[in-house]
């Protein structure tokens, strides 16, 4: 087995779809509609085949409660891997990325977090020794 999706709410799909493609680099995978929902994924520029990150619309109370709870406790609603932190962060943040941690030593990894523009924060990691 192994994981193909995974989705993250967002309060805003197209603006969701700018952040991740423009800002983080993703490219969009699949995006199809059947009356108002819409299916809208993202997947990593240097493997395209790989996983999916699912921009899901956060419009029931539910998944409105969980996305809010998780970014009111700094909680990254997704996380990123990269082999140069330091280099994407400056990317990012030319790219206009407002991050609410710079780059971290976290001793088995370095962190920053960086909100979505879409109600969540997301973690970008870069593994130490690994």
């Amino acid at each position: 087995m192994k994981i193909k999706l995974s989705s993250v709410y967002v309060d805003d799909q197209e603006k969701a779809l700018r952040f991740y493609t423009e800002v983080l680099g993703f490219a969009k995978k699949s995006d199809f509609s059947n009356g108002t929902y819409r299916w809208l994924t993202v997947t990593s520029a240097e493997d395209p085949a790989g996983t999916e990150l699912q921009l899901a619309l956060n419009n029931n109370p539910a998944a409105a409660a969980y996305q809010q709870a998780i970014f009111q406790q700094n909680q990254p609603a997704a996380n990123v891997f990269t082999d140069n932190l330091k280099t994407e962060y400056e990317s990012i943040k030319g790219r206009g990325a407002q991050f609410t941690m710079r780059p971290t030593d976290v001793q088995y990894a370095w962190i920053a977090m960086l909100k979505d523009t879409c109600g969540n924060l997301v973690q970008i990691t870069q593994l130490k020794g690994w």
